[in-house]
């Protein structure tokens, strides 16, 4: 396996979050328009079995990584930063800090404002004020028309705003890809990528969002990975169920993904998939015995369509080799 980054540059508003596993589902409509249903087929082969041919991580700011979901008594506290409010919008550790002690992180963490400064390079109006998030969120209005009096009305006819998420102009974000080589190409992927930025990604691209411009990090080598590692640092949503994990030294969030079908299989009758209970992205997984040569954690998932029952998700995460001092 082969991983690789890619910086990606937003166009337009998003209508869905960058999530690697809502990513890896368009992805794979994206490649079965280009190669075919059969190419898709013969690569999504062993994909519940632990033989992913390609995973997928959650965009993040150029240059940063998820601070992992650890209890406080973990990190080691500077008198200066004892506001726990403050402490709490601490969410991007920079790469180049991963070989730091693990204690220190927090305090070398940045928060929103800061994470998108540094990418700026430069301070910018748009993030003013209490705007300055790494990503801003609106309300964008909607009417549904009654097409028998042509006016909004009351119930399914009734006005009704939807979210949208928005970046500056100049954002960079780092999307990362473990593929295996013998079955994607760089190159296939990073047109996919292209095909998928100019047709638009998640809700409401047929009307315009989720727009980007793709490219690859050529000079990328690898994420760090701590000498003496002995955990996983997550990069997407996973379902680590029944890998043998230690319990009492994993740390992580719960997310419940409601997802839905897109592309073709939105007219199947029931656009709905099945409930997928999820570690979120940023969580700490401390294996029995690290394998240093091991991209990825989680697993396949079938089962979760009613309307398509060959439909998998992604419950795979692109991981970080770190240490963590004070497991106990």
């Amino acid at each position: 396996m082969q991983t690789l980054r890619f910086t990606l540059r937003p166009q337009t508003a998003f209508g869905t979050p960058l999530a690697g596993d809502t990513l890896f589902g368009q992805l794979c409509w994206i490649l079965r328009h280009r190669f075919g249903e059969e190419w898709l087929t013969e690569r999504l082969a062993g994909y519940t079995e632990g033989r992913p041919f390609l995973v997928l991580s959650d965009v993040f700011p150029q240059g940063f990584l998820p601070l992992p979901t650890v209890p406080a008594s973990f990190w080691q506290t500077r008198k200066e930063d004892q506001d726990r409010k403050v402490l709490k919008k601490k969410r991007w550790l920079p790469v180049e800090k991963l070989e730091s002690d693990f204690s220190t992180w927090q305090s070398l963490a940045a928060n929103d404002e800061e994470a998108v400064e540094t990418t700026l390079k430069k301070f910018v109006s748009f993030l003013s004020g209490k705007e300055k998030k790494f990503q801003k969120t609106r309300a964008q209005p909607h009417n549904s028309i009654n097409r028998v009096t042509s006016t909004t009305g009351e119930n399914m006819f009734a006005p009704y705003t939807q979210t949208q998420y928005w970046f500056h102009p100049e954002m960079r974000l780092d999307l990362y890809a473990v593929l295996d080589k013998d079955r994607v190409t760089p190159e296939d992927l990073a047109t996919a990528f292209s095909d998928m930025g100019q047709s638009g990604y998640g809700r409401d691209a047929s009307i315009g969002l989720g727009k980007f411009a793709i490219e690859r990090d050529s000079a990328f080598t690898g994420l760090p990975y701590a000498e003496n590692a002995n955990a996983f640092l997550t990069l997407a949503p996973c379902a680590p169920q029944g890998q043998s994990f230690v319990r009492e030294r994993s740390f992580y969030q719960i997310l419940t993904r409601f997802g839905r079908h897109g592309d073709m299989a939105v007219h199947s009758g029931n656009p709905f998939k099945r409930p997928l209970l999820l570690a979120r992205s940023g969580g700490v997984f401390y294996p029995e015995t690290l394998d240093r040569n091991c991209a990825f954690i989680g697993q396949g998932l079938n089962n979760v369509s009613l309307s398509l029952p060959q439909t998998i998700a992604q419950g795979y995460a692109p991981v970080v080799g770190i240490r963590m001092e004070n497991a106990q």
